[in-house]
């Protein structure tokens, strides 16, 4: 039984950038300032080689989905290139056995449509990028669209609002998970703002 505690963040085309490059900031951070003893950090696709991100990033996954180790939290971030993930059946089933066995699955941006179309929004609470509100509500018609906060927690399934959002959950994550003064040394160490959900 592995003892850290695996990170996996769903890459795509047209991902937005800062919606997994934050997340992985927050989480390597913390995993840098523990010598690199809590986590295992990846990120994983739906095909082998380079994805372009928004705006042309290209980035190298480091798995291809059915290759990639069973992760503990999986983040789906947003952007333009979730859309087609809503038709693409390979990607949703993958989301949808890994939501099974994961503690956490996280959302930030449009990567909650994602989560809407895997059926894992049913019921819940939820928020997404400001401008996506309406297309949230029409794929999850059952969930109840959360539009001042800049996250949402479920317990299992959290969801952030657009962007820069996705940092503030990932550092009220890393409370959860290792409490608040090492998600207070991460922000500081970011020279992030940084309040304590507790």
């Amino acid at each position: 039984m592995h003892t850290k505690k695996r990170i996996a963040i769903l890459l795509f085309d047209d991902v937005e950038v800062l919606d997994f490059t934050g997340p992985f900031e927050v989480f390597s951070v913390t995993n840098e300032l523990a010598d690199y003893t809590l986590m295992d950090i990846y990120t994983v696709a739906a095909r082998k080689g380079s994805i372009t991100a928004k705006n042309g990033l290209t980035v190298i996954p480091d798995y291809e989905i059915s290759q990639a180790p069973e992760p503990d939290l999986l983040i789906i971030p947003g952007g333009d290139g979730t859309r087609p993930i809503l038709q693409q059946d390979r990607i949703i089933t993958w989301i949808i056995t890994t939501s099974r066995k994961a503690e956490k699955i996280l959302s930030v941006c449009t990567g909650s449509l994602v989560l809407a179309q895997c059926g894992l929004l049913n019921g819940l609470q939820a928020t997404t990028h400001h401008q996506a509100f309406n297309e949230l509500q029409r794929l999850a018609p059952e969930t109840e669209i959360v539009t001042e906060s800049r996250f949402v927690d479920n317990g299992k399934i959290l969801t952030s609002g657009g962007i820069s959002a996705g940092i503030d959950m990932s550092l009220y994550t890393i409370e959860h998970f290792y409490g608040k003064e090492t998600a207070a040394r991460t922000a500081a160490y970011m020279e992030y703002p940084y309040t304590s959900s507790s």
